[in-house]
This record gives structure tokens, C-alpha cells and sequence, in this order.
């Protein structure tokens, strides 16, 4: 019975070796599905129900779940050519309004992509080993059709290997390694992750104080300029030790100034640019409605190298973490080329349509 918390995965550098299954690690909303008969509920990662932002998924369930079962899986959004995942289309399906979210159910429909089976007709199967799990959930799903898929599994290495490498190029973030002779254990980080992991050189243009007070940095907000010498923000670097949050916010204080003039000023004087993000677009939170993600502006004078695994679009997908400032590098000279450009691989060479 929901809610289920779904098992989790510790990261590691590379990807281990031994009596493992290895999956491409997908990019999107983890959902815990549970069917019984006409009655469907989706289970989010913190386990809030979802069911209601996603009725095309619900109408897959029913058409290609067995009658009875709970799978673990992922909640996925391609792009209209197919050929990548899109995450930000994602995360505009949470929205209060059920007409939107019909109307996006249409314009932008999820697939869901299982890689694990807790439950068929009467049976628990989370004391089973992975390696039995997995094959009931190849036969439970084995005449299932898009959007509902069962994700690629091998036990060598060398092609998750090659995964890793090429999947990237499609908007997956790296390989999972499951041991084969495990039980499912909800909450339990007993898997393994390896995601991709950059560094870049960022603009400092800005920061918002942390919760316990106003003299301590919450988060720094990143940018980088385009060809066109615009700054765009690409997020945020926030995972700092306290005695650190307050040192930084020492640090930026000189530079504090007006949105006057500010390249992040849009809605004053500034204009919006097509293309290019900035924080002031969303200065409340999706997530958290009280939440207060407004900022202090800062001349863009400082630069900072960041650790980032992947890219979303023009943003980092998930906050960055801190390495050093660098005052050896001029703001002006750090722009998106500087990026690495992940290999080019088509979604529908994973997920068949």
C-alpha cells in the first residue's frame, strides 16, 4: 500500500565491478506506481502522490501494467523531436491548475520507464534478489507499448561503460549499479550512482542569504556570458560549511550594489532577452510557495570554479558545489564555450518508439 519510499543509491567515482546489474540512471521525476484493478496512485521520491499532474501516465498504467503490481521507475518527458529528455518540460507539470495540467498532458506527454518490480498479484517481491525481480518485471511488462518501457539492464561492465559515455548526449545523467542478489530495501541508499562530473569557471553576480541569518551566504548565484556578451545565469553553488557561508558573505561585500545597471536587472531597465536566463524570472518557488528565492545583486567582478555534472539547456542541472575562487580569470572570459559538449545520442536509440 502507498507510500512506499523507494530505495536509493550512494554516488561512487567510477563504476564498480562484481556481481552487478548496471542501468542507464534516467533524469526525471522517480515514481513509485501502484495498480490495483481501475486504481492507480504514483508515488514521488519523498513520497507525495503525483497522480493527479499525470493523467496520460495513469491511462498507460491501465493499458499495459498487470491488473495487480507496484513498480518502481522513473517519469520522463522527451522532446518533440524524440532524441532527448526534457527537464524543464517536467517540471512545468506541476502546476495547482487541473486545466493546465490536461492541457500539458496533451502538449508534452511523460512516459514512464520501470527498472524495478515491488509487488505482483499477491506476492512481495522485495525480499527477492534484484536478479529475480528483474525477471518478473521483463515478463509483467514484456507486451508493453509506449510510453510505458522497461529500461536496459546488462551485467557487463564495459557496455555500461559505453553507456555512461554516449547515453549523456540523449539528457540521461550517468549509469546505476544494483546489486544483483539484494532485496528492494525502501529508503535504504544500497545501489550505486555514477553521474558526470565538470568543472567550470562562473561569474559571481549575486547571492541569497541563508535561513539561520542575514549574515551568511544560503547560495551564490552563478553566470556565464554568451556569444553575444549577454550574462546568463546557470545556477547556483549553495553547499558551503557555516563558518564558510559567513567568511563568503564577508567576502562579497564589497562588491553588493543596485539592480541599477545590474546585467540580471530585467524588468527594470534592462530588457528581457530572448535565451537567456535570469533569477528574477523566479523569485518564488515551484516547490514551496512561501519559499523567497529573491536575491542580492553583486557586480559581476569575481569569478569562481564550480563542480557541475551536467548541463539542462543553458542551466546546470542540479546546484553546484564550491572549489576556489579564481582571481586569475577575468569574468569577461568566462562564456558557455568553455563546456564540454556531451556526445550526441538519440533517445529513440534507447527508448524505441
Amino acid at each position: 500500500m502507498p507510500p512506499v519510499a523507494p530505495m536509493l543509491a550512494k554516488s561512487v567515482k567510477e563504476i564498480p565491478q562484481g556481481k552487478l546489474s548496471y542501468e542507464p540512471k534516467w533524469d526525471g521525476f522517480r515514481s513509485v506506481i501502484f495498480r490495483d484493478g481501475d486504481e492507480v496512485e504514483i508515488g514521488s521520491r519523498n513520497e507525495r502522490p503525483m497522480t493527479r499532474y499525470f493523467p496520460e501516465v495513469v491511462a498507460a498504467v491501465l493499458a499495459n501494467f498487470p491488473p495487480r503490481c507496484v513498480i518502481d521507475g522513473e517519469i520522463v518527458i522527451p522532446d518533440a523531436d524524440g532524441r532527448k529528455l526534457d527537464f524543464e518540460a517536467l517540471l512545468q507539470r506541476i502546476h495547482p491548475a487541473d486545466s493546465r495540467v490536461r492541457l500539458l498532458a496533451g502538449q508534452t506527454p511523460a512516459s514512464f520507464v520501470g527498472f524495478d518490480l515491488l509487488a505482483l498479484g499477491d506476492e512481495d517481491c522485495t525480499p527477492l534478489p534484484f536478479e529475480q525481480r528483474r525477471e518478473r518485471l521483463e515478463q509483467a511488462l514484456a507486451q508493453a507499448a509506449p510510453p510505458v518501457y522497461l529500461t536496459p539492464a546488462t551485467r557487463d561492465r564495459d557496455t555500461a561503460l559505453q553507456w555512461f559515455s554516449q547515453f549523456e548526449g540523449a539528457g540521461l545523467d550517468g549509469v546505476v549499479a544494483k546489486p544483483v542478489d539484494g532485496a528492494y530495501q525502501p529508503d535504504k541508499r544500497v545501489m550505486f550512482k555514477i553521474k558526470h562530473e565538470r568543472t567550470a569557471d562562473c561569474v559571481v553576480a549575486g547571492y541569497r542569504v541563508h535561513k539561520s541569518g542575514p549574515d551568511a551566504i544560503g547560495s551564490l548565484l552563478l553566470g556565464l556570458y554568451d556569444q553575444a556578451g549577454r550574462l546568463a545565469s546557470v545556477g547556483v553553488v549553495g553547499a558551503f560549511p557555516m563558518a564558510r557561508r559567513k567568511e563568503l558573505f564577508a567576502e562579497v561585500q564589497p562588491l553588493v550594489t543596485s539592480f541599477e545597471g545590474h546585467p540580471w536587472n530585467w524588468g527594470g531597465e534592462q530588457e528581457r532577452q530572448p535565451g537567456v536566463r535570469n533569477p528574477r524570472e523566479a523569485e518564488g518557488s515551484r516547490w514551496n510557495a512561501g519559499k523567497d528565492l529573491s536575491f542580492v545583486p553583486l557586480r559581476p567582478e569575481r569569478v569562481a570554479e564550480v563542480r557541475y555534472e551536467h548541463m539542462e539547456g543553458t542551466r546546470f542541472r542540479h546546484t553546484a558545489q564550491w572549489i576556489r575562487w579564481r582571481d586569475d580569470r577575468s569574468p569577461e572570459s568566462c562564456g558557455f564555450d568553455q563546456l564540454e559538449e556531451p556526445v550526441k545520442f538519440s533517445l529513440a536509440e534507447i527508448l524505441p518508439r
